[in-house]
């Protein structure tokens, strides 16, 4: 009678919670697909102004340098200021938003970083202050990289499997759709402001920076129309917020393996190519090329125009295929041609460009995803971290130096800087394929070998049981203090560390008060309280503290 009156209890329940939902609209519904929709169109916008403003400097070079004064290495500080504070926040982005502020307020607070920092900057233009442009993108660096990490949580928040590589596709395209409005529009934008007010200066420039503004705003709006929908997502569906999943230490770091090194000087290498020759490159086209400013702006943003479509459809190849250490240097080898076409020919710079906007996307689809290959799963969020600080550490050093060989040596000597740390990119990934190949590696096997091994190991790993115990343990006796130990957690007494050195003399070999070998406990089916380490599993049960094994498994 009372099970049926349980029964009846939970029937309740559940009926309630549905009522929660099912009375909703499909647009209203945070279950239906419709709902999900409308959430990720602002999830893709998140990040809209943010990618805008970044590449201003790069739309408004010859502005930028007239209006202001300047000469090439101090129009590069901007660019070098945004990655300065991202060498730390990779770091410590994913922990500010799962333990300090929250998915929800953290990306306010990121999207509000950026915000106030596109303002100072366009407030250093109207005041003729170089020095607090350069504040501006600092602060404005702030919070670009880590709002990105928000709009990834995100997407992971509310949207799993399958529907995740094409969120994460639309983001990317949304992203780069950013970048390549901001390549073609701003411009037109000082011309227009320059015809009002009858001149150019750094007045101009200014209004043009602050109307740039405009669009971290939306993406600020966005941030709140998103954390009041995920607020009220959690309260219908009573789930918890999502949180990044990094988990970062730094002590990690010793253990890296000398591939993820040659992964990070890759990474570093190929992008101080790209980045820094974008953010040049608007009046390389008109010098040497005699392009006006419209198709010098149209032809440096093909990379970006290109990699939108073509990131989700590489990355299919390269999950399909495999070879990734194969796909790197493919990409290296078509991006070094194209800088030495640009470099050393006459020949339509539009060939070149468009393959250095098809590599750049296949390097990313093949080269982020080789780190999961080389390091465990717990060292994941250390790894990325790392690349990213380095890649931006690499990015600031060479930012600075490209803006001080454009303006002592001209753009010949520049590609071949640029054509110099491609060279060391290949020289890595050649060496890389060779560790690769002498370890006996899985970062160039096919599609169809990877997924083999890994489910060779599995059956490996099921069938064949490893001892964690060492033979020798099982065969030793119990000392008279390990069975007096062994009985009192059988009837469920929990004794403190202090009283069980006090009884061993000394013989436990435990030095920490806190340490976690009674800090655990299970009942079993007899509802006895069983204390073992972290980590020693129940056919071992190693319940005495004087046990080898129970000081090894202790953390």
């Amino acid at each position: 009678m009372a099970d049926r009156e349980y029964e009846g209890l939970l029937d309740e329940d559940e009926d309630e919670d549905d009522g929660g939902v099912s009375h909703l609209s499909p647009l209203c519904d945070p279950t239906h697909l419709l709902h999900r929709i409308v959430v990720l169109i602002f999830m893709c916008f998140l990040g809209f102004g943010s990618y805008f403003c970044y590449d201003n400097p790069a739309a408004l070079q010859t502005q930028l340098i007239q209006d202001m004064s300047l000469n090439t290495a101090s129009f590069m500080q901007l660019y070098a200021w945004y990655s300065w504070p991202n060498v730390v926040l990779c770091f410590l982005g994913g922990f500010l938003l799962d333990r300090v502020f929250g998915i929800r307020l953290g990306t306010i607070i990121f999207s509000s970083f950026v915000l106030i920092g596109q303002i100072i900057f366009a407030a250093g233009a109207l005041a003729n202050h170089f020095w607090l442009m350069n504040l501006g993108r600092f602060v404005f660096g702030i919070g670009g990289e880590s709002l990105a990490v928000a709009q990834n949580t995100y997407a992971v928040n509310w949207f799993k499997g399958k529907e995740l590589n094409l969120v994460f596709g639309l983001q990317l395209s949304m992203a780069r759709l950013g970048s390549t409005v901001n390549m073609n529009v701003i411009g037109w934008v000082y011309g227009r402001i320059e015809a009002m007010l009858g001149s150019a200066g750094h007045t101009t420039l200014g209004i043009t920076l602050m109307i740039a503004a405009s669009t971290c705003l939306f993406s600020l709006i966005c941030a709140l129309i998103l954390g009041f929908l995920d607020r009220r997502a959690e309260k219908i569906l009573r789930k918890e917020q999502g949180k990044t999943g990094e988990v970062i230490k730094l002590t990690d770091v010793k253990h890296f393996p000398f591939s993820l090194w040659l992964i990070f000087i890759i990474c570093v290498a190929y992008y101080v190519a790209i980045f820094p020759f974008i953010g040049l490159g608007q009046v390389f086209f008109i010098e040497k090329f005699a392009f006006t400013t419209v198709q010098a702006r149209a032809i440096n943003s093909i990379v970006y125009i290109i990699s939108a479509p073509a990131s989700p459809l590489l990355g299919f190849v390269v999950d399909r295929t495999g070879r990734n250490i194969l796909w790197v240097m493919l990409a290296v080898i078509t991006t070094l041609l194209s800088h030495m076409m640009l470099a050393f020919t006459f020949w339509n710079p539009w060939i070149a460009m468009c393959l250095l906007g098809l590599s750049y996307s296949l390097l990313a689809c093949a080269l982020w995803p080789m780190v999961a290959f080389v390091v465990p799963e717990y060292q994941l969020g250390t790894a990325y971290g790392f690349m990213q600080s380095i890649q931006n550490l690499g990015l600031a050093l060479m930012s600075m130096a490209a803006g001080s060989i454009l303006d002592l040596k001209g753009y010949l000597f520049l590609e071949v800087f640029f054509i110099a740390c491609l060279c060391l990119a290949l020289l890595a990934v050649v060496v890389l394929y060779l560790y690769d190949y002498y370890k006996e590696g899985e970062l160039n096997l096919s599609a169809s070998a990877r997924a083999s091994r890994i489910k060779s190991e599995d059956v490996q790993r099921v069938c064949v049981p490893q001892p964690s115990v060492d033979d020798r343990d099982h065969l030793k006796p119990l000392s008279p203090f390990g069975l007096r130990n062994r009985y009192l957690s059988r009837l469920g007494v929990q004794v403190s560390l202090e009283h069980h050195r006090a009884s061993a003399g000394g013989r436990c070999g435990l030095t920490q008060v806190c340490c976690c070998c009674v800090g655990r406990c299970r009942i079993t089916a007899a509802h006895i309280c069983l204390h073992w380490p972290t980590g020693v599993s129940s056919n071992e049960l190693c319940l005495s503290l004087s046990s080898h094994a129970a000081r090894e498994k202790c953390i």
